[in-house]
């Protein structure tokens, strides 16, 4: 496949309000969720702050496509993306890839040599209280929270508003090591994810999963139990905390 389907695809959202001031404008803002597609071929693209995450998957027949996201900045009417997974094309890994933007009737349009993607907004980063960007810094082993420090190889969980999605991969070896996402819902101290797509396992699609969850010095704590049964209990700092 060539690159220009890639930066096409990127697709980095816009925050898009209710205001009819806003159906057309620079972009100025980025945050939230963001799908294209139909349900046998669908893009959903999370955006927090910086980081940003696209899983492609066929959610009929519950079959993982593909992923690939990293880091972005926006640039005047445009972005560039820093590539740190894609499991379509991992050569592109590290690469810098540059697209446009513009709003049309109240949808993102992304173009790149001609080639256009049209995304529909699912959310604007509400109402969850977890949207962002996190990497696992503790896990609890043998009744003691054994500490991880993120390097080239990481485990990052980001999230908008209704959307999350988590990734394991190293980004100087380009190994893609899993990835899993859906909707969620935090209510009364309790994260609940709804599956979607699962690139292991695809039976583990139609689950749901309720953990317990507080924020403890800007730290997320993560309790519960995993798909398969065995118990949890972790600790995921924000990305921009971590300096990665």
């Amino acid at each position: 496949m060539k690159l220009v389907c890639f930066v096409v695809a990127l697709g980095i959202g816009v925050v898009i309000g209710n205001s009819p001031a806003l159906a057309q404008g620079k972009v100025t803002n980025v945050t939230g969720a963001w799908e294209t597609g139909t349900p046998d071929n669908r893009s959903t693209m999370i955006c927090s702050d910086q980081f940003f995450s696209v899983a492609i998957y066929d959610l009929t027949n519950k079959k993982f496509i593909g992923t690939y996201g990293g880091s972005y900045r926006l640039e005047g009417n445009g972005y560039a993306a820093k590539i740190e997974f894609h499991t379509l094309n991992p050569e592109v890994v590290g690469s810098e890839l540059r697209g446009s933007l513009t709003l049309r009737g109240g949808n993102l349009v992304i173009e790149t040599d001609g080639a256009q993607t049209s995304w529909k907004r699912v959310d604007d980063g509400k109402p969850g209280k977890l949207a962002g960007a996190w990497l696992i810094t503790g896990r609890m082993r043998n009744g003691e929270m054994s500490k991880m420090t993120p390097g080239a190889r990481r485990t990052m969980k980001i999230l908008s508003g209704t959307r999350f999605q988590w990734i394991a991969y190293n980004v100087e070896t380009r190994e893609f090591s899993g990835t899993g996402g859906g909707t969620y819902t935090t209510k009364n101290g309790k994260y609940t994810e709804n599956i979607e797509f699962f690139s292991r396992d695809n039976s583990r699609v139609g689950a749901s999963l309720t953990f317990d969850y507080s924020l403890e010095n800007g730290a997320w704590r993560h309790k519960g139990l995993s798909s398969k049964g065995d118990p949890i209990d972790e600790v995921w700092t924000k990305r921009e905390q971590i300096g990665l």
